[in-house]
C-alpha cells in the first residue's frame, strides 16, 4: 500500500493593499479607532479577493510611530477597528519608522512584502498591490505586481506628478477594472 503523500500548501494569489487613503479616509497620524471610516467599495473589495481566493494583505507607512505622535499600540487599535468594519484581511502589516531611518520595511522597499512571504505562500505572479502614493505605485512596480493606483487619498496628485505607464488607474476601489482583476 503507498503512502500518503504530504500536503503541499498551494500559492496564493495576494491583494496588497495600502491603508490610509486607500482602503480608509486618511486621517493624518490617525490614533483615534473611532475615527476610521471606510472608503466606498473597500469592504466590498476584500470580500471579492477572499472569494476568488485571494490572500488580503495591508501595506502601510506608519511613520508617526517614530515621529512619536503615535504608539505602536494606536497602530494596533485602529488596525483592529479596520478589520471590525472589514472582515477578511489577513494580515496589516506596517513600517513604524520615518522616511529618513533607511530602514528595509518602509514602502517603496520590500521588506512587508518578504515578510508576508515569510508567513504566506504568496503566487506573486497573480498578485496586485492597490495604492494611492507614489510609494505605493514603486512597492508594486519593484515586486512585478500589477499595479493599481486609486485616486482616492493622495492619488490623483500621485497621477499628475509620476509617471503611471504601466500601472491601471481607476477612480475607486468599486471600479470594474479593478474588481475583474480579482475575478479568477
Amino acid at each position: 500500500m503507498p503512502l500518503p503523500l504530504p500536503l503541499i500548501p498551494m500559492a496564493q494569489p495576494a491583494l496588497f493593499i495600502d491603508r490610509d487613503g486607500t482602503l480608509i479616509v486618511n486621517r493624518h497620524y490617525l490614533v483615534d479607532p473611532e475615527l476610521v471610516e471606510l472608503l466606498p467599495g473597500a469592504a466590498e473589495l476584500v470580500r471579492l479577493a477572499k472569494r476568488n481566493e485571494f490572500l488580503v494583505i495591508v501595506i502601510s507607512n506608519q511613520s508617526g510611530v517614530a515621529r512619536g505622535l503615535m504608539s505602536l499600540e494606536d497602530v494596533g487599535r485602529v488596525n483592529d477597528r479596520l478589520s471590525d468594519l472589514c472582515p477578511g484581511i489577513d494580515a496589516k502589516l506596517f513600517c513604524p519608522h520615518g522616511p529618513d531611518d533607511n530602514c528595509n520595511c518602509r514602502k517603496p522597499k520590500l521588506g512587508l512584502l518578504e515578510e508576508a512571504r515569510r508567513v504566506f505562500e504568496v503566487d506573486l505572479d497573480n498578485s496586485l498591490m492597490v495604492g494611492d502614493s507614489a510609494g505605493d505605485i514603486e512597492f508594486g512596480r519593484s515586486a512585478g505586481l500589477s499595479t493599481v493606483l486609486v485616486r482616492t487619498g493622495y492619488g490623483s496628485e500621485t497621477e499628475r506628478t509620476i509617471g503611471v505607464e504601466g500601472v491601471l488607474v481607476v477612480d475607486g476601489l468599486d471600479d470594474p477594472l479593478l474588481t475583474s482583476m480579482l475575478s479568477r
